[in-house]
């Protein structure tokens, strides 16, 4: 096997969002920055990510999409993968036969152990990134970055000498949200509200984005208000949600494609978010949020996050959604919430957890932590 080559796993769509790749993808650059050589094998799905993988220097081994593909039944998101798993891995086999690479990692909800077993001899060690506890794996390194996640519910699905690395202390954040963590805790210290970033996805299929937008287009903001709504380049609501901007009664700016989040996370007083990845970046960066769960496996994080009181959940109803002008109108007049909202998410994350992933898996520790 070659120590220097890495191998991910994942895909990217309209359907499953983008989240895997670019969880993936902060791995890889990391990977990469310190000598290793890191190949992506991406199914093309209708929003798939993969000129933007290349983009980061990667190389990628694109499998072809077939619409009306067998999947396999018996998993709740099989029908992710776009085949079966037998399938699946019968087209990665020669790849990875040819690269043998040292770790192979794995982040897709649609394969278990079953495609893990019948590559095994083409790879020496196997990484697996989750957050649902569903199905089993044989993997030397489970991660789950999701906070309140035990060790303990992923014991029934792994193998007894299996690392797991659970909790948002290993959540997999890019280097520049380190770096403005100081200027961006440092700037809470006086607490404001006008700035409002929304952000609900990479894709936001059922568009979250306009109906927020419609319920704050109502809501009596002040003038001097601004709000930043960023979609990714593929989001199909994209257009409609710029034209939408253009007739909002205070200033709301669309970007797409950005690369820049932490720098507008750091610059904003608060976000109206979705309970996936995201929420790990702005607890590092301590910015308050109104948080939506868009999907069943955020639910987990979601109930822990207002546990601690680090963010505000709301749902995506007309009811709850019309409520949110009121929100942020009493945030606005209750500065010291804000302020307690940020200094319990800052404690949640600090951005360290990439490192502490890429320590583990160059330096082959074995350690179980929650």
């Amino acid at each position: 096997m070659d120590s220097h080559v890495v191998v991910f796993r994942a895909d990217a769509s309209l359907e499953m969002g983008t989240g895997h790749v670019m969880r993936c993808l902060t791995l890889a650059n990391a990977l990469k920055a310190l000598g290793r050589e890191c190949h992506f094998i991406c199914r093309e799905h209708p929003g798939h990510l993969i000129e933007y993988v290349l983009q980061q220097g990667h190389r990628v081994h694109p499998l072809a999409y077939v619409s009306g593909a067998d999947t396999d039944d018996d998993l709740a998101h099989a029908s992710w993968l776009g085949t079966t798993q037998a399938q699946d891995a019968t087209l990665c086999a020669p790849l990875l036969a040819s690269l043998q690479p040292h770790w192979l990692v794995v982040d897709h909800y649609a394969l278990d152990t079953r495609w893990e077993q019948k590559l095994k001899s083409y790879y020496h060690k196997l990484l697996v990134i989750d957050d649902l506890a569903d199905r089993p794996h044989q993997c030397d390194v489970l991660l789950d970055q999701t906070l309140g996640r035990d060790s303990l519910d992923y014991r029934p699905w792994v193998p007894a000498n299996c690392t797991l690395l659970c909790g948002a202390h290993y959540a997999l954040l890019r280097p520049e949200f380190a770096a403005l963590r100081p200027y961006s805790l440092e700037r809470r210290r006086s607490a404001g509200l006008r700035h409002i970033l929304i952000s609900m996805g990479g894709v936001d299929k059922n568009n979250a984005t306009g109906q927020i937008l419609a319920a704050l287009a109502t809501a009596e903001l002040p003038a001097d208000y601004v709000i930043t709504v960023v979609m990714g380049a593929t989001a199909p609501w994209l257009e409609a949600v710029q034209q939408q901007a253009t007739n909002m009664p205070v200033t709301t700016l669309v970007r797409s494609g950005v690369s820049d989040m932490a720098q507008l996370m750091a610059d904003s007083d608060l976000a109206i978010g979705a309970a996936g990845a995201t929420s790990w970046e702005r607890c590092c960066l301590g910015l308050p949020a109104l948080m939506a769960v868009l999907a069943d496996n955020q639910m987990t994080a979601a109930a822990e996050l207002e546990k601690q009181e680090a963010v505000i959940t709301f749902g995506i109803d007309p009811g709850s959604i019309s409520g949110l002008g009121a929100i942020i109108s009493r945030l606005a007049a209750e500065p010291s919430r804000q302020t307690r909202m940020s200094e319990h998410a800052r404690l949640i994350a600090d951005g360290q957890g990439t490192y502490r992933v890429v320590n583990l898996l160059l330096h082959n520790q074995r350690r179980d932590c929650t």
